[in-house]
C-alpha cells in the first residue's frame, strides 16, 4: 500500500469534510431552532465566495500582500454575508413562521433560485479565476508534500472556528438562550427569552460561517462560479443528515465523514462516482437512520 498516497487523499478529504461541516453548522443550528432546512444557504456559501473575489480583486490592484488581502477579504465577506443571512430570515421567513411547514421551505428554495439567478446576471455565468492564492508555507516541505498550505489552513482555521462555536453555545449566555430556544420556545419566551433575536442571530452565525467557507474554497480551487453554492449546499445538507440534524457535533463529525468518504472514492476509483456516493449516504441514512449518526430520535407524543 502506498501510504503518501494515502495520506495525501485523507488530507485532502479532510480538507473538503472541513468546508462541508462549515456549511453543514449552518443548515443545523437553523434547523435546531426553527425546524427550517434553509436551502438558500449554499447560495450565500456562493455569494462569501464572490464577495472575497471582488475585495481581492480590488485589494490585488492596490499592492496590498496576499495575507492582508485573504485576511480583509474573509471579514468583509463574513460581514455581508452574515447582513445577507439576517435579511433572508427577516424578508422570506419571519413572515411565513406561523404558516405550514411547506410554506418556508418552497420559500427557501424560492430564495435559492433568485440568489443563484441574481449573482449569474449582476456578475457572469462562467467560472472566473481567484485572484490570489494561500501563500506557501515552508515548513510544510518536511511532510514531503502530503499537506499543502492550503489544506493546512483550512483544516486549521476550521478546527478553531468549531472549537470556538461549541464553547460559545455550551459556555456564553447567548448560547444558553440559543440551546434553550432550540429545546422549547415558548417556555424560553416566557423565561424572558427574546426568541426573535435569538433566530436572527443564528442566521447570522450560520452566513457568516458560510462566507469563510467560500473564501477558503475559492483560494483553495482558484475559482469562483455562481452554481457552486447549490451542490456544496446540497452536500452539506447530507452532511448535517449523516451527522444528526440539529446537532452542532454531529455537523462536524458529518463533514468529516463525508469528506473522507469523497476523498477515497476520487482517489482509489473515479471522481465520477463521489456525488453518487454523497447522495447515497443521505438515501441510506434517511432509510435506516433518520436520527443521524449523534442525532437523537424524537418521541412523539401522543
Amino acid at each position: 500500500m502506498d501510504w503518501q498516497y494515502f495520506l495525501e487523499i485523507t488530507f485532502s478529504g479532510l480538507t473538503r469534510g472541513s468546508i462541508y461541516a462549515l456549511i453543514a453548522l449552518g443548515y443545523t443550528m437553523v434547523y435546531g431552532i426553527i425546524e427550517l432546512i434553509n436551502f438558500a444557504h449554499g447560495e450565500v456559501y456562493m455569494l462569501g465566495a464572490f464577495t472575497s473575489f471582488i475585495v481581492a480583486s480590488i485589494l490585488g490592484t492596490m499592492g496590498f500582500p496576499v495575507g492582508a488581502i485573504l485576511v480583509i477579504a474573509a471579514l468583509i465577506a463574513i460581514l455581508w454575508c452574515a447582513a445577507y443571512g439576517y435579511t433572508l430570515e427577516k424578508v422570506a421567513y419571519k413572515p411565513l413562521r406561523g404558516e405550514s411547514r411547506l410554506a418556508p421551505l418552497i420559500s427557501a428554495i424560492g430564495m435559492s433560485i433568485f440568489l443563484q439567478n441574481y449573482v449569474q446576471l449582476a456578475q457572469t455565468s462562467d467560472f472566473i479565476r481567484f485572484p490570489v492564492r494561500i501563500p506557501r508555507f515552508d515548513f510544510l516541505s518536511q511532510f514531503g508534500g502530503i499537506v499543502r498550505s492550503s489544506d493546512f489552513v483550512i483544516l486549521v482555521s476550521s478546527s478553531l472556528i468549531m472549537i470556538c462555536l461549541t464553547l460559545f453555545i455550551r459556555y456564553t449566555k447567548m448560547g444558553k438562550a440559543m440551546r434553550a430556544t432550540a429545546q422549547n420556545r415558548k417556555m424560553a419566551m416566557l423565561l424572558g427569552i427574546d426568541a426573535d433575536k435569538i433566530i436572527s442571530l443564528t442566521f447570522i452565525i450560520g452566513s457568516g460561517l458560510a462566507a469563510f467557507g467560500g473564501l477558503l474554497i475559492a483560494s483553495h480551487t482558484s475559482q469562483v462560479g455562481f452554481s457552486i453554492g447549490f451542490l456544496a449546499g446540497m452536500k452539506a445538507f447530507t452532511a448535517a443528515v449523516l451527522g444528526g440534524i440539529g446537532s452542532i457535533p454531529g455537523a462536524m463529525l458529518g463533514g468529516l465523514v463525508l469528506g473522507l468518504a469523497e476523498g477515497y472514492t476520487t482517489g482509489y476509483f473515479s471522481g465520477d462516482y463521489e456525488d453518487v456516493l454523497a447522495f447515497s449516504l443521505l438515501i441510506l441514512i434517511l432509510v435506516f437512520r433518520p436520527s443521524g449518526l449523534l442525532g437523537k430520535a424524537k418521541v412523539q407524543k401522543v
